[in-house]
């Protein structure tokens, strides 16, 4: 059965997911912004994340007057995803891990093999 939570109670998910980060990975993520959006792109509906950006791996120097990298986290599919609230907290994390991974030049298939793909 899919959790039902509200926008709001999601958001603070996402917010102490991040604040799980350790500060010493937090203060080299530079530029990026996370963003809640209720569903993912229509091309694919079971996305529960996604980094949007340049990775650090790939960046040429300060990044200047450009816009920040964004991670996106998708409510709908993690509710549908999650049978209950704390796996739904543990999803989230996960998700972010992920995504802030990729900002780091991280690829999908290290992060199958450290379990978080």
């Amino acid at each position: 059965m899919p959790v039902e939570m509200g926008r709001e109670e999601f958001e603070r998910l996402v917010d102490a997911a991040l604040d799980e980060i350790p500060d010493e990975l937090a203060s080299l993520i530079r530029n990026v912004v996370v963003l809640v959006e209720d569903d993912p792109p229509a091309d694919d509906p079971d996305l529960l994340g996604l980094y949007d950006g340049v990775a650090l791996t790939e960046r040429g120097g300060e990044p200047g007057m450009v816009l920040p990298d964004r991670i996106f986290v998708f409510r709908h599919p993690l509710l549908d995803f999650c049978d209950d609230e704390a796996q739904l907290a543990e999803e989230v994390r996960i998700t972010l891990v992920h995504e802030v991974a990729h900002h780091f030049g991280i690829d999908d298939d290290r992060l199958h093999a450290l379990g978080y793909a």
